[in-house]
């Protein structure tokens, strides 16, 4: 059985893991590391949302999905939503996805956003199903401190 909780820093290698395997759509930086996953508990815990194969009492708990939400008080932002490969199609990231939409609107959020890599067809498609649109944007980042 599948259970949706929050994420505690005891998830961190599982969560860490995941997202290494979860295919070329997560890239990871020194945003993910230990340090500043602790930094993104302190404003968001609710927002960072884990699925859990409970499985039979036998076997152990596992993280099996992620998804990272922050909320700045205007707009939303989704991260690293990614689903364990031997998983994917059972609607575990629909759920992740519905949870994580939930607490932003409790939080008054109107609007959220997500990136998705423009070759990443089928999570593009995911999406869309979920009733995200394509927004014809230019992103633009810059660092900020030192990689």
């Amino acid at each position: 059985m599948i259970a949706i909780r929050e994420f505690t820093m005891d998830d961190y290698g599982a969560a860490y893991a995941l997202w290494q395997n979860a295919g070329p759509g997560i890239g990871l930086s020194r945003s993910d590391s230990r340090e500043e996953i602790t930094k993104k508990l302190q404003r968001d815990p609710d927002l960072f949302l884990v699925a859990e194969d409970d499985g039979n009492p036998a076997t152990a708990r596992r993280i099996v999905g992620t998804v990272i939400g922050g909320y700045d008080g205007r707009r939303g932002l989704i991260y690293h939503l990614a689903v364990e490969p031997a998983y994917r199609r059972n609607g575990i990231g629909k759920l992740l996805m519905a949870e994580l939409e939930r607490r932003l609107r409790a939080k008054g959020c109107v609007k959220a956003y997500l990136l998705v890599k423009r070759e990443n067809a089928d999570v593009i498609e995911f999406y869309q199903r979920l009733d995200w649109d394509i927004m014809d944007l230019t992103l633009m980042g810059k660092t900020l401190m030192g990689e």
